[in-house]
């Protein structure tokens, strides 16, 4: 029996996208007219057959996808969500569809006022980017029957679709670098419980420590953030312990710059007298001098996973349900010092 041929097969053999593939074959615009006759000879040539058992590819149809940021993730330091924003809102444009953006405030969630993206269907499904309260989204899915997805949280309700990084075990193997650099004296500053992300990256922080026989002090978890808020404060937190440890592993990399910042006025000096790791590999400009060290966090293939997985939600195909973990990458940079040296 002759082997089916593919979307992929046809897609790799001329060098483009599956989703080009499937736009030129269905009519779709999008490319130069020869391209799509190329990729129609093509198709021919190898006897490329239309799947019967369904009307049209699933990316062959433009929807618009609503996105809902909370308004504490669009601050001014919250460069890291309107990456992501970015990043999704071009991949959306690269499958065919529009998106629409909607900042809900943090009264919004309290009076659980609906988004007007929602309430008006102006859109045919919904990406959550950043925490948004369990009851405001548990009140969404309640009144409205729309396809939804969240990115880079995840409530464990059992229920819910989401598309998150591997916080724990990046943070797990950024804190094993330290060690590995001759560090024996590790704190860890963020705020336990403020955010998802947080708690995870504490939590693969505290697994390290403990496989290297260190115990957890209490002196060396840094706060840098308000516990109910989750607003990051620099005059109210990040206060350094009186027993200074060789290194700090930040949550993130807004708050290793503060960090930084806090014991630069100290008198002290990055990396020469303390080393200093962030996490995302994602910074405001102007916040840090110096190139950290950090963990690089996957925000297109996140971005990729989350609107490929909604497309056919939307469309009702199969597609990967539940929650979704991605891996990243370490990046090394200057603010760690090798006291292996």
């Amino acid at each position: 029996m002759a082997k089916t041929v593919r979307l992929k097969d046809i897609a790799e053999k001329i060098g483009v996208s599956t989703v080009t593939v499937s736009k030129a074959l269905s009519g779709q615009k999008g490319m130069s007219d020869e391209l799509r006759e190329k990729i129609h000879a093509l198709a021919n040539e190898m006897g490329y057959i239309p799947s019967i058992s369904r009307k049209v590819d699933i990316f062959s149809k433009s929807y618009t996808i609503g996105l809902l940021i909370s308004e504490d993730n669009m601050t001014e330091y919250s460069s890291y969500y309107t990456k992501m924003h970015q990043k999704v809102s071009q991949i959306a444009m690269e499958m065919g569809c529009f998106t629409m953006l909607e900042v809900v405030s943090e009264q919004s969630e309290k009076k659980k006022n609906f988004p007007r993206i929602i309430a008006d269907k102006k859109v045919d499904g919904i990406i959550v980017i950043g925490r948004l309260s369990g009851d405001y989204l548990t009140s969404i899915r309640e009144n409205f029957s729309i396809p939804m997805i969240y990115l880079d949280f995840c409530n464990h309700t059992g229920d819910e679709d989401a598309v998150v990084a591997d916080s724990f075990h990046g943070a797990y193997l950024l804190t094993n670098h330290l060690f590995d650099m001759g560090h024996t004296s590790i704190a860890f500053v963020g705020t336990i419980m403020a955010e998802g992300n947080i708690t995870d990256r504490y939590l693969g922080y505290v697994k390290s420590l403990l496989e290297h026989s260190h115990p957890v002090r209490k002196d060396w978890v840094i706060p840098d953030r308000d516990l109910s808020t989750g607003e990051m404060d620099y005059n109210r937190f990040f206060k350094l312990p009186d027993e200074m440890p060789s290194a700090f592993f930040c949550n993130c990399d807004v708050s290793a710059s503060m960090l930084i910042k806090r014991l630069n006025e100290k008198g002290y000096k990055v990396p020469d007298d303390i080393s200093v790791a962030g996490y995302d590999n994602y910074i405001f400009p102007g916040l840090c001098d110096i190139k950290l060290t950090t963990f690089e966090v996957d925000t297109y293939e996140m971005g990729r996973n989350a609107i490929y997985n909604l497309i056919r939600k939307i469309g009702g195909e199969r597609y990967r349900q539940g929650v979704m973990i991605l891996e990243g990458h370490m990046v090394l940079g200057d603010s760690v010092k090798d006291l292996n040296a």
